[in-house]
């Protein structure tokens, strides 16, 4: 455990908190989401008093793309573009530039790629040469939800060398499958990701 220092090398992403994960009326909502909002809402504050630099991923769909269920993937429709699902809570605080993921139909699990779900080929959003221009070296990573989003961009963020650190009390799970939150904190624990 352990509490989480901020400074300029370090980076607050705040995953996907947005009306279809984070309402109990949302398409896609998560159990418990819109609890986080005031836990990363602090966090946000911590962040900024100490020079850090805060990001925002947020999915960003089209109306038809292979993700959906009805398009033949495996999610209900949420996050389509310009919807009330795509926005952020009205509660959270949006003080950073946002990083819009799956735009053109891509699954965008990370907030550092996307990947074509047709031919598996992976493009990289603007995240990592974001982190790059302002010289971070730490992520903290928040959001919705744990056994998806949270942990890709947790997992990628590992894999491109960053050090990185989940907030417990600010992530929630899907859980499509009974326990997938609590795998995905083992896997990313495996992976040297710390849980505070």
């Amino acid at each position: 455990m352990g509490t989480i220092s901020y400074d300029p090398q370090t980076a607050l992403v705040v995953v996907d908190v947005q009306n279809d994960f984070a309402d109990p009326t949302g398409s896609l909502y998560v159990p418990g989401g819109e609890q986080v909002v005031p836990v990363i809402n602090e966090e946000i504050a911590k962040a900024k008093r100490a020079g850090a630099f805060v990001v925002y991923t947020r999915d960003w769909h089209p109306e038809s793309t292979p993700h959906f269920a009805k398009d033949g993937g495996i999610w209900p429709v949420h996050c389509v573009a310009g919807t009330w699902g795509a926005e952020f809570h009205p509660d959270l605080v949006v003080d950073g530039p946002e990083i819009h993921k799956g735009a053109n139909g891509e699954d965008g699990y990370s907030g550092f790629t996307m990947r074509d779900p047709e031919t598996g080929e992976e493009m990289p959003t603007e995240l990592g040469s974001l982190l790059r221009e302002h010289g971070i070296t730490k992520l903290v990573v928040v959001g919705l939800a744990t056994d998806y989003c949270v942990k890709a961009t947790a997992l990628d963020g590992r894999r491109l060398g960053y050090e990185v650190t989940i907030l417990e009390d600010a992530i929630r799970a899907v859980d499509l499958n009974e326990g997938d939150g609590d795998r995905a904190l083992e896997e990313m624990t495996a992976a040297g990701i710390r849980i505070a």
